[in-house]
């Protein structure tokens, strides 16, 4: 079962959450400050943190930053202030998830096994009926049992787990237009109701990955005022 830490610094939150997520099987470690959690993540191997923004000694996007230049664990913010601003930026910063407060355990719970079957692949919503490779177009091979694109040959390692389901769902299905609202059901999983940014933020992401030139995109086209579709020598 997955080793989940979880990162805040309200105590009777997080022995809350402590109980509830063990009860569910998962295994836990907590910690209270910023450099606890940075001394645990970057020692411990874990498959996902719980990581509030709002913390004493280094906060939670300092942490963050910090857990991304050497691994690509899934993780998921929470912070009291649920403002557009920190929502954006968190993402920006490539979190899967973000959750803001007072939030219900069941769907933290929730997003947590979503976040979880992404992760490891096992969303069989994204997953074609084998695990081999998808060619889209010429240049573009995604290979669905290792979750590894490459593009014109050169491997991409810096996806997200989100970013290789959008790219992958979009890819499956050349020049098919997915609204925001589409994506959001099917990459996120969830009622995302409010949160279509969350979208564009990890569609521009993307470009800057995988389009030789992000402002001029080869592959992930808009279509303005319906949503996003992608593009091939043979999409019309």
């Amino acid at each position: 079962m997955a080793k989940i830490l979880i990162v805040d610094d309200e105590e009777l939150l997080v022995k809350g959450l402590k109980r509830s997520l063990e009860s569910e099987g998962f295994e836990t470690d907590t910690a209270y400050t910023g450099s606890q959690a940075l001394e645990k993540s970057l020692n411990q191997h874990f498959d996902l943190i719980i990581l509030d923004l709002m913390l004493p000694e280094i906060d939670g996007f300092e942490v963050f930053r910090r857990v991304r230049q050497v691994s690509q664990v899934p993780v998921i913010m929470v912070t009291a202030k649920g403002e557009d601003v920190d929502k954006i930026i968190g993402l920006e910063l490539g979190a899967d998830d973000y959750l803001a407060k007072p939030f219900n355990t069941r769907e933290l719970i929730a997003r947590i096994k979503a976040v979880l079957r992404r992760s490891s692949g096992q969303d069989t919503d994204l997953r074609s009926s084998n695990t081999g490779l998808i060619r889209a177009g010429a240049n573009v091979m995604l290979n669905v049992s290792r979750r590894t694109v490459s593009v014109e040959g050169k491997e991409i390692d810096t996806l997200t787990a989100k970013e290789f389901d959008l790219l992958l769902l979009l890819a499956k299905h050349p020049g098919q237009i997915f609204t925001r609202e589409d994506l959001i059901r099917l990459v996120w999983g969830y009622d995302y109701v409010g949160e279509d940014r969350t979208v564009d933020v990890h569609i521009r992401r993307l470009r800057d990955k995988i389009e030789p030139d992000p402002a001029h995109p080869r592959y992930v086209q808009t279509k303005w005022g319906v949503g996003y579709y992608f593009q091939t020598e043979n999409t019309p």
